[in-house]
C-alpha cells in the first residue's frame, strides 16, 4: 500500500500540471507557448540543468558514467527505431528523432525528482544532457541532413553542459547566490515546460493513428524494456539505476517537433507529431507501471 502511495506522490504533480496546460489550451486555442520556448531554451533549461548536475551530489565520475550509459541506449533504439520506420515505409532519416529521443527533459526530470528526491534528479539530468546534446547535433543533422556548427554555437543549454562539467573536474563549490539563483528557475522550468507540454497536446495532429499507435508504443514499451536489459547487463542497481529505467521509458521528446519544423518537410513534421501525440498518451499508462517497477526493485 505504501509504494501506491508512493507512486501517487510520484506521478500526480506531474500529470497535474500538464493537465493544466491541456486544459488552458483547449480553452484558448491561441495560447501563445512563444515566452516558455524562449526562456526554457536560452535562460531556464541552461540553469537547471546547472543546479541539478553542480548542487545535488553528482560528481564528474557518475555524470560520465550515466552520460555513456544513455548514449549506449539511445543508440541500441535509434536502430531499432530505423528498422521499423523502413517497415512502415516511412522516411527513416527525418523521422527518426522522436523514436529515439525521449522526453527526458519535460517529463523524466521531474518525475525523478518526486521519485528520488534531489539525488535522482541530478542523475536525471546528466542523461537529459545527452538528448538534449543530440537534438542539437544529431536530431537537426537529420531533420535537415546538413550538420552546422554555429547552431551548437547558440545553444544555451550547450553552455549550461560545459559549465557543470567545468564545475565538476575542478571540484568548486557553487556560491550561495548562484545556487539559490538557478533553484528558483529550475522548478520555474519544469512547471513551465510541463505546462506547454499539455498545451502542446491539443495542437499536434494525428495523421495516421495506425502507423502513430505503432510507433508510439515502439517508443513507450520497448524503451523501458531496452533500459531494463542495460541496467542488467551493467549490473547496476539503487535509485541511479531506477532513474535510468524511468528515463529510458519517456515518450517521444515535443523538441523533435519544434526542429523538425524548422528543418524539415511538412509530411515528415506531421508524422512527428503523430509520434509525439501517440507516445505522450500511451506513457500515462506506461509510467505508472515502469516508476512501480523502479519503486520495488531499484531504491
Amino acid at each position: 500500500m505504501e509504494l501506491y502511495l508512493k507512486l501517487i506522490d510520484v506521478l500526480f504533480p506531474v500529470f497535474f500540471v500538464i493537465g493544466i496546460g491541456y486544459y488552458i489550451g483547449k480553452k484558448d486555442s491561441k495560447f501563445n507557448t512563444k515566452f516558455i520556448t524562449n526562456f526554457a531554451g536560452t535562460i531556464g533549461t541552461p540553469a537547471m540543468i546547472f543546479y541539478t548536475i553542480t548542487t545535488t551530489g553528482v560528481t564528474l565520475e557518475i555524470f560520465t558514467e550515466y552520460f555513456l550509459y544513455a548514449v549506449i541506449i539511445l543508440g541500441i533504439f535509434a536502430a531499432i527505431g530505423f528498422v521499423f520506420l523502413i517497415l512502415l515505409k516511412k522516411d527513416p532519416i527525418t523521422e527518426l528523432p522522436p523514436m529515439f529521443l525521449p522526453n527526458t527533459g519535460n517529463m523524466g526530470v521531474p518525475i525523478c525528482l518526486f521519485a528520488y528526491g534531489t539525488a535522482g534528479l541530478g542523475v536525471a539530468s546528466a542523461i537529459a544532457s545527452v538528448i538534449i546534446l543530440f537534438h542539437f547535433t544529431i536530431g537537426i543533422f537529420l531533420a535537415s541532413k546538413k550538420f552546422s556548427l554555429m547552431i551548437l554555437v547558440k545553444n544555451g543549454p550547450i553552455y549550461g553542459i560545459l559549465i557543470s562539467i567545468i564545475f565538476l573536474y575542478f571540484e568548486w563549490d557553487v556560491p550561495g547566490y548562484l545556487e539559490n539563483t538557478t533553484f528558483l528557475l529550475t522548478y520555474t522550468t519544469i512547471f513551465l515546460v510541463l505546462m506547454a507540454l499539455g498545451v502542446a497536446l491539443t495542437r499536434l495532429k494525428v495523421v495516421s493513428w495506425t502507423h502513430a499507435a505503432i510507433l508510439g508504443a515502439v517508443r513507450v514499451i520497448l524503451g523501458p524494456i531496452i533500459g531494463f536489459a542495460a541496467i542488467k547487463f551493467l549490473n547496476l542497481d539503487g535509485f541511479m539505476a531506477g532513474v535510468l529505467l524511468i528515463q529510458s521509458a519517456m515518450p517521444s521528446a515535443v523538441l523533435t517537433y519544434l526542429v523538425g519544423s524548422m528543418y524539415s518537410k511538412k509530411r515528415a513534421v506531421d508524422n512527428i507529431a503523430s509520434v509525439i501525440v501517440s507516445s505522450t498518451l500511451m506513457s500515462f499508462i506506461t509510467i505508472p507501471i515502469v516508476v512501480y517497477i523502479a519503486l520495488r526493485f531499484f531504491n
